[in-house]
């Protein structure tokens, strides 16, 4: 049970992680990475902000590693916690609102529609001053306000 609590709890922190990432990290010297994401009609499959994603796949795979040894420990599940929200963040940004693969087009989910709203609110800065909105799952309830019934 222990473990389980270890992995919902690190996937929560890791929302706070991202938001201070990409406020202070893509939005300050990490720009040269970021910025290609903010531009529209990125033309090529990949951008130079996907390195982005190897930057948190690293210490998820570090406490995979070190999780198992020398038997399954703690960090294995933060590991894990991390693993999940780099899905999430994938399927929510990547697919969902930046629609980079055609997977979920349809969707009526209040919920999804306010965080589509909010990242495009995040968008309509194409520098990297006077950002606003830098969560990924948990963004200001006004976004939602709209969509719910």
């Amino acid at each position: 049970m222990l473990f389980i609590i270890v992995t919902i709890l690190t996937f929560i922190v890791m929302e706070g992680i991202t938001w201070c990432t990409h406020k202070y990290v893509m939005h300050g010297f990490g720009w040269y990475l970021h910025e290609d994401h903010h531009q529209p009609g990125y033309p090529h499959v990949f951008e130079k902000n996907d390195a982005f994603f190897v930057v948190f796949a690293i210490p998820s795979m570090l406490l995979f590693f070190f999780g198992i040894r020398p038997e399954l420990n703690f960090l294995f599940f933060i590991g894990l916690g991390i693993l999940c929200y780099g899905i999430a963040y994938f399927l929510i940004h990547d697919v969902l609102i930046h629609r980079r693969f055609k997977w979920f087009d349809k969707t009526n989910n209040w919920y999804l529609k306010g965080l589509r709203k909010a990242h495009k609110v995040h968008h309509k800065h194409l520098g990297k001053e006077e950002g606003e909105c830098f969560g990924m799952l948990f963004v200001p309830f006004k976004y939602f306000k709209a969509y719910r019934k």
